[in-house]
């Protein structure tokens, strides 16, 4: 009853007439950035990021949920009509849905995951509403030593999971948490790394970061190595399915949720998995002619099943962030920058300290559902003529918003500097296949683990053992060694079975 009542209050605040109107901007503009190929959620939220200076903190956290999970349904748009996916969650949609949309039912495909979605997203935040408080209230029984030893474990989780390579996702963690020692010691009070500039003694501002990183390296990126691509559109047809898509899509739709949730609530990251996952079921499920269908007409459930699985991951993936205040995905990290840009820390005093925002969140998480539906099926034809928007204007555009927005934080022109240097660093990052997520993460929590690290040194009196001799913070060390080592066993267990195999 606390919970629904709980949820009743966060109703009347996130139902007001302001902060559904930043709901509806922002699942509009979710949208349109998932419709529009190359820029992710990620690009959009730190884009926006500097509107946090002027906007109060529950309406800027619904409008930055509505383009979270609002991108993540338009990318399924671009993915069927031009084969070519927005974010990575969205490559498995496009395996099938343009198989869908060039046999002429591409307003089937876009049915499907519309409403697969919908269906996928509101089960995922029912499961929210019921579990984060629970996940919350075992958390605030942690001391010192074993948030220090989470926070060692969302740095291996994201390093490991999100690059293509753990030792390039280790490096781009380090240089997050050396960024994040710029500036005054919380303890002591002696400058950093500043060199001797006096605008880094408060350290660099999480926003520039996140803004040049995503933003501005995406478009310099672009600009330098993208070819000349021409894009072919099928075309759109009407918006419906039949009563045969309807029975194959529900069971694929509730098989993709079931799927998706338990891995958007472990602190592990990624939408690929599940959305693959969910594809190889389907696949492995169909019978007869229905199978026929997959890689060839394309068939239907190769579309419900995964964009189900990547929505249900995505909601989900909002308990270890409101309630560890672990990011799982590059969205998640520039949303932990946004909170703390109001100097509020995801974790689990979260639920005590802010539980109006939290529960105006999760109930704005059940509205922008059923408005991300009523924009999304009458509206469609609306999203696929953003695709006609030229590239160079659409970069020039984003290039003037994230030069604006970041000067005008602080109207420095240090910053601008800052900004183009750090722009440049993630354009080499993105060339050498550095992920750029851990080094957001590395910065954010990486004062904060150094704080909980003294700390829990302070409480051994001085010795190292007070992290082994606790058995929750020795269960977390056990499980940061099993993500590092895991993999690798299982690669090569792999590669030995399949020499064993071929003669």
């Amino acid at each position: 009853m606390d919970i629904f009542n709980a949820l009743l209050q966060g109703f009347a605040t996130a139902a007001t007439p302001a902060n559904l109107l930043w709901a509806l901007v922002g699942c509009a503009l979710g949208t349109a950035v998932g419709v529009l190929p190359g820029i992710g959620p990620a690009v959009a939220v730190a884009m926006l990021l500097p509107i946090t200076a002027k906007v109060e903190v529950t309406a800027s956290m619904i409008f930055f949920a509505g383009i979270y999970y609002g991108a993540m349904y338009g990318g399924s748009t671009t993915s069927i009509l031009l084969n070519t996916p927005g974010e990575t969650a969205s490559m498995v949609t496009a395996m099938e849905g343009n198989k869908m949309a060039k046999s002429g039912r591409a307003g089937a495909a876009l049915a499907t995951a519309a409403i697969g979605s919908f269906v996928a997203g509101t089960i995922a935040t029912i499961v929210v509403t019921l579990f984060a408080p629970s996940v919350a209230e075992l958390a605030v029984k942690l001391g010192p030593p074993e948030y220090f030893m989470l926070m060692v474990l969302a740095f291996t989780t994201v390093s490991a999971v999100l690059g293509q390579s753990t030792v390039r996702g280790l490096t781009a963690l380090f240089l997050g948490l050396a960024l994040g020692c710029v500036g005054m010691d919380q303890i002591s009070g002696a400058a950093r790394y500043t060199l001797g500039q006096p605008e880094l003694l408060d350290g660099i501002d999480i926003v520039l970061v996140a803004v040049g990183l995503f933003a501005v390296a995406e478009v310099l990126y672009a600009a330098m190595y993208e070819g000349r691509i021409v894009d072919t559109q099928n075309r759109m047809g009407r918006v419906h399915m039949t009563a045969r898509d309807w029975k194959r899509s529900v069971p694929a739709w509730l098989r993709g949720t079931l799927l998706g949730t338990p891995f958007g609530c472990i602190p592990a990251g990624g939408t690929e998995i599940p959305t693959f996952l969910s594809y190889a079921t389907e696949k492995k499920l169909a019978k007869g002619a229905d199978r026929e269908e997959f890689g060839t007409k394309g068939a239907i459930e190769g579309v419900a099943g995964p964009e189900a699985a990547n929505n249900a991951t995505v909601t989900a993936a909002l308990i270890p962030l409101l309630t560890l205040g672990i990011p799982t995905s590059n969205t998640t990290a520039v949303l932990l920058g946004a909170f703390q840009n109001y100097g509020i820390n995801p974790g689990p005093q979260l639920f005590t300290s802010s539980a109006a925002l939290v529960w105006a969140l999760i109930a704005s998480l059940y509205i922008g559902n059923v408005m991300l539906l009523v924009l999304n099926l009458p509206m469609v034809g609306l999203w696929v003529k953003l695709l006609k928007i030229p590239k160079p204007q659409l970069y020039a555009g984003i290039l003037i918003f994230a030069t604006v927005g970041a000067y005008g934080m602080r109207q420095s022109a240090f910053d601008l500097f800052l900004l183009y240097g750090i722009g440049l660093l993630g354009v080499m990052m993105r060339r050498f296949d550095f992920p750029t997520a851990p080094v957001v993460v590395g910065m954010i929590l990486g004062p904060l683990a150094e704080a909980q690290m003294r700390n829990a040194i302070s409480i051994g009196e001085g010795s190292w053992s007070v992290f082994v001799t606790r058995p929750m913070s020795l269960a977390l060390i056990v499980i940061v060694v099993l993500v590092l080592v895991l993999p690798r066993l299982l690669r090569g267990w792999a590669a030995r079975r399949l020499q064993v195999a071929t003669p």
